[in-house]
């Protein structure tokens, strides 16, 4: 059977002859690939191009982040030194309140809070991470941060029990008593503390478990330090008598007063008055009889009437 060939004619709009082609059947198909390769070749050319645009675009958007985040990673590592410094100061304010609270310093092990990396096998993330330049800067900022979260908290706790320790300190010593229950300038010393001596009206021996300092008669009886009236009454051979409960094993009293003016329950500080000196019960004349008591046995009241002046 012959080739099918087919005549192509092409007739021009003006003058012209006519001109006639003759198509077989393999230059038809020798033209149509050739037109389909030229559209595929095309359509290659045009999605590399527009891919490499892309990859540039996202090249260039890429070098543009980089350039930010290396900016953020200095500002980032500029911020860690500060609050390590910061730290650093905190610590050095934290020794000394420990030694006012009369703690031990912390150790310098310690004061590190276990400065380091962490042990074991790294993920996936941070292997990829470490990878780049960057990625190690920002995993060595992550250890740099958990390593000062720990030492906060560490402060944080140390400054809690330097506190709390200084509180209760001060606690203690608001209750001490340290001051003269009768003004200096009012009263003087009569009698001092001692195991025996002869008594002013019985005229036997027996033990003066207190201090007498005489004062004119009405002067203002002040509490030396912070407690709780337990007793405001009368008492045998007392007269008129406040008891006041410091706490920590201190009890205070007061004997001979004229009037009473603290109650029972009623929470005093140091320097309130609670009494007026007075002549009554065993007396000889107007003064105070003042009692310092420790842990249920009696004192000499005069090492708890601390001097006006004090040497730093």
């Amino acid at each position: 059977m012959a080739e099918p060939r087919w005549t192509v004619l092409v007739v021009p709009h003006g003058q012209g002859k006519s001109k006639g082609f003759e198509v077989s059947r393999p230059v038809v198909r020798v033209f149509l690939a050739s037109g389909l390769a030229a559209l595929v070749v095309a359509a290659v050319f045009g999605f590399t191009t527009v891919s490499r645009y892309i990859d540039l675009t996202r090249l260039r958007n890429l070098d543009r982040q980089n350039q930010l985040l290396a900016k953020e990673l200095e500002q980032t590592r500029s911020a860690l030194a500060g609050l390590g410094d910061t730290l650093q100061r905190l610590s050095e304010l934290d020794r000394r309140a420990r030694v006012l609270a009369g703690l031990n310093p912390n150790s310098p092990e310690v004061q590190q809070a276990g400065i380091g990396g962490p042990a074991g096998e790294w993920g996936e993330r941070d292997t990829l991470l470490a990878a780049g330049q960057q990625g190690q800067e920002a995993l060595q900022m992550r250890l740099d941060v958990s390593t000062l979260v720990r030492r906060a908290n560490l402060l944080a706790r140390s400054f809690r029990e330097a506190s709390e320790s200084l509180q209760a300190h001060n606690q203690r010593l608001a209750h001490t008593p340290s001051i003269s229950p009768i003004s200096l300038t009012a009263g003087w010393l009569t009698s001092r503390f001692a195991l025996e001596r002869i008594h002013p009206i019985h005229h036997d021996a027996r033990p003066h478990e207190g201090i007498d300092i005489s004062a004119p008669m009405g002067e203002p009886i002040m509490a030396p330090a912070g407690g709780v009236v337990t007793f405001a009454g009368e008492k045998a051979g007392y007269g008129k008598m406040i008891a006041l409960d410091h706490g920590y094993g201190l009890v205070t009293r007061y004997a001979h007063c004229s009037k009473l003016i603290a109650q029972v329950g009623q929470r005093i500080k140091r320097n309130d008055v609670i009494g007026l000196v007075g002549n009554t019960g065993i007396s000889t004349g107007p003064h105070l009889h003042y009692e310092v008591i420790v842990n249920g046995n009696h004192v000499d009241p005069l090492k708890h009437i601390f001097p006006e002046t004090i040497v730093d």
